[in-house]
């Protein structure tokens, strides 16, 4: 892939991120859940908007999974385990201008699967 196709494949997620962003927010009681997808880990965090701080956080590298719909799997259940202990069962989930299919569907089952409601 040259470097001119790369440059406008970020250019577009980053546009899909900003119409994402305008349109959903997240507070204490309702945290939003940012995913970011590198070639070889996947980052998960649990975000209070109002207050400007990260209620949880969970990343691929600490479990030694890699960025693939195993790896997204595996980090879902952590992650939901996470979320339970801090008493959060509902959130709204910000796919960060990915397509919401592979990893990041894999990623979301995961939490449905474990009871978190989005």
């Amino acid at each position: 892939m040259n470097a001119k196709v790369l440059k406008s494949k970020v250019a577009n997620r980053l546009r899909r991120k900003l119409r994402i962003r305008a349109k959903i927010s997240g507070s204490a009681t309702l945290p939003r859940v940012s995913v970011f997808k590198s070639n070889r880990y996947l980052s998960v965090q649990a975000i209070d908007d109002v207050a400007g701080a990260t209620l949880c956080a969970a990343n691929s590298k600490t479990l030694g999974k890699s960025a693939n719909k195993d790896g997204a799997t595996a980090l879902g259940e952590a992650f939901a385990a996470t979320l339970k202990a801090a008493n959060i069962n509902e959130i709204v989930f910000d796919r960060n201008g990915y397509q919401y299919h592979g990893v990041i569907a894999a990623f979301g089952d995961a939490l449905r699967a474990n009871e978190i409601k989005f």
